[in-house]
């Protein structure tokens, strides 16, 4: 598919939106759902740094690491739900933007328990945030679906950018990574 028609695909795809433009459209809380990770930098930098990191992977991580974020972010969401107050929540989200941006830069490899391990720790604080900020009125599964499906192709994405880019591109990626981790620490200062 060319650039153009990937654009235009993309342009129908988002048109029905429009029409959702000013509130009242969306009691299931669908809408609010998918906005939540694509609103917050910290969220945003997040999912794709997983996205560019397993993509800098071999084997079982290409794929471990982006379910191992969706799943136990749905699972901080469920807990974020039923109001589960994580100390440090804020911290912990800009500690992964921080942290996962370093991942990306150095381009590290750890043994797949390790980098699942540490994927799924910052999911969760992203989960239970989102989770913490399910709007009111609006059913708390449509909310999840939302997030789950925002971040599923913010990692997506992440990881495409690294695979269709030639390999001489490799050093740009790893720019993005240090800048986000830039961000995480400004974050977490700020």
């Amino acid at each position: 598919m060319t650039y153009k028609k990937a654009l235009a695909a993309l342009a129908l795809l988002l048109a029905p939106a429009l029409a959702f433009a000013h509130p009242g459209h969306d009691e299931s809380g669908l809408l609010a759902g998918v906005s939540h990770p694509l609103s917050g930098i910290d969220h945003l930098l997040a999912m794709i740094a997983v996205g560019l990191w397993a993509a800098q992977q071999k084997g079982a991580a290409r794929w471990a690491l982006p379910c191992a974020f969706v799943g136990t972010m749905l699972l901080g969401g469920v807990l974020g739900f039923e109001g589960l107050a994580l100390p440090g929540l804020e911290t912990g989200i800009a500690a992964s933007v921080m942290a996962l941006g370093m991942a990306v830069a150095l381009a590290v490899r750890p043994p797949l328990f390790m980098a699942v391990a540490a994927t799924a720790l910052f999911a969760l604080f992203h989960g239970v945030a989102h989770g913490n900020e399910l709007p009111e009125m609006a059913s708390p599964w449509a909310y999840a679906a939302g997030f789950v499906a925002a971040t599923a192709a913010l990692h997506a994405a992440g990881y495409a950018v690294v695979r269709v880019l030639p390999q001489a591109a490799a050093p740009l990626v790893r720019v993005a990574g240090a800048v986000s981790a830039a961000v995480g620490v400004w974050l977490m200062v700020g």
